[in-house]
């Protein structure tokens, strides 16, 4: 099945032609390791391992390259481990730890490469000689600069007109720089900061060419698919496109574009606004995490809306998602004892997900699903259809635990089952011997630790955690 994404640079959808079907590659910006990783930050982690898993669908598990880096060296952790006092391999050790503890936590599979930019500088200093050699980068005070002005296609990622592209670049003004659309390539270290030797003095990378770097290092001047955030379209892509195409060894006007497709994903928000670190208005997967919330809760909300569009998560809106999961475990646990002959995967939902990553109609094709499973007879029908819902659910890094653990497993901070059985086990008591306020009293006190016990006529039938 024909695979379509929206593509930045075109504004269109465009077909999925990898340039070796034996070897897709695809590389997505990961984290600056400085702090916790909000929900904002883990939507394009969710969304690009969805993208992976269908991508291997249609490949083979063997014939996909995912890379994911890790900007280990940036301004904000220079400034974050000045602040709290802490070297700064320490804390980018400390949260890098996090980030793969958290990421797990909400089901994404682990890329096939993690570089870190501190193992490739080399490559960086090379790729600025090479831009400097060929009329696109010059070197100032220490500084080296991409001369903008050197590429007359420069904005056409973000299209955004030269005063738009002057007002919002992430560059400081300053004497040395020839242009004021000019980024830094290079830049000195003072002694305090981290640097490495290099033609233009001690330094560090600029943030932009750590990812051209890592990515020709890995998949080579000319791959299939990047992807990120939204908000990396301007500066970093923009500058990112400009100057891998500059340094390519192959000519720059040979028709060879650096990635076919470019793909973005939407804004997390609150109550509209960006979630963002600077704004304090998020919550991070950790934090969830801690307060209970499942890491599938958390998958299940960021792939609620197309990938696109703006998605506002709640803590309301987790509540929702919980019930929803409940829903599908609740209908595999009917099926437990039905032998599963295959995994399948429905068409319809092969069909939602080539289109774009359209998991909203992915979801709805689980919905269908799950009905139609409650309302199974035949024990071939109930087979195929637990198959059918599983492997969609596998598609989307979903539905994968075993319902009496889904519903009765250790909670963060919560009652494990053999207290929850022994206190059930006291209420059964209280109530036969007719003490029915040290009944009641047990019930409110499993409730409150969000227990719901399923009572019948005859007596306490099951529990689950709400």
């Amino acid at each position: 099945m024909s695979i379509q994404l929206y593509n930045t640079l075109s504004r269109r959808k465009d077909p999925l032609a990898p340039r070796d079907p034996k070897n897709v590659r695809m590389y997505v910006c990961g984290p600056t390791v400085y702090d916790f990783a909000h929900v904002g930050n883990a939507r394009p982690v969710v969304v690009f391992d969805v993208l992976y898993r269908l991508l291997r669908h249609e490949f083979g598990e063997d014939h996909v390259t995912y890379v994911r880096n890790i900007t280990d060296v940036e301004d904000k952790i220079i400034a974050a481990a000045k602040e709290r006092d802490e070297p700064i391999d320490g804390l980018t050790a400390r949260t890098t730890q996090a980030y793969h503890e958290d990421m797990a936590a909400i089901g994404t599979m682990e890329p096939t490469h993690e570089p870190r930019a501190t193992d490739h500088i080399p490559q960086m200093i090379a790729m600025t000689e090479r831009l400097i050699e060929r009329g696109h980068a010059y070197a100032a005070e220490g500084h080296v600069l991409f001369s903008v002005p050197s590429m007359p296609e420069y904005g056409r990622l973000s299209r955004l007109n030269r005063q738009e592209l002057i007002d919002g670049a992430r560059v400081d003004v300053a004497p040395y720089k020839r242009d004021p659309a000019d980024f830094v390539l290079w830049k000195p270290s003072t002694p305090e900061q981290p640097g490495w030797d290099s033609p233009w003095g001690r330094g560090r990378p600029g943030w932009h060419i750590e990812c051209s770097a890592m990515s020709a290092e890995i998949l080579g001047e000319h791959f299939d698919i990047h992807g990120g955030g939204q908000d990396l379209i301007f500066p970093h892509h923009e500058n990112e496109l400009a100057q891998s195409v500059c340094a390519q060894m192959t000519a720059p006007d040979s028709g060879q574009p650096f990635a076919n497709i470019w793909m973005h994903n939407g804004y997390v928000v609150a109550n509209g606004e960006k979630m963002s670190k600077s704004l304090g208005n998020f919550f991070t997967v950790r934090q969830l995490l801690e307060e209970g919330v499942r890491g599938e809760v958390i998958r299940l909300a960021l792939l609620s809306a197309h990938y696109r569009q703006p998605l506002d998560i709640t803590r309301e809106k987790l509540v929702e998602m919980k019930a929803q999961l409940d829903r599908f475990y609740i209908a595999l646990g009917h099926v437990a004892d039905v032998p599963l002959s295959d995994v399948a995967l429905p068409e319809d939902m092969l069909a939602a997900l080539s289109d774009d990553l359209n998991t909203p109609e992915a979801l709805a094709v689980l919905h269908e699903l799950a009905s139609d499973l409650n309302k199974a007879a035949a024990p071939a029908e109930k087979a195929r259809l637990k198959g059918a819902l599983l492997g969609a659910g596998q598609l989307l890094g979903l539905l994968q635990a075993d319902p009496e653990v889904w519903f009765k497993g250790t909670a963060a901070g919560g009652l494990d089952e053999a207290e929850i059985e022994s206190r059930i086990a006291a209420r059964i008591a209280a109530r036969k011997a007719k003490d029915f306020a040290e009944a009641d009293r047990i019930r409110d006190e499993l409730v409150a630790e969000r227990i719901i016990l399923e009572d019948r006529p005859d007596g306490t039938t099951d529990w689950r955690r709400k």
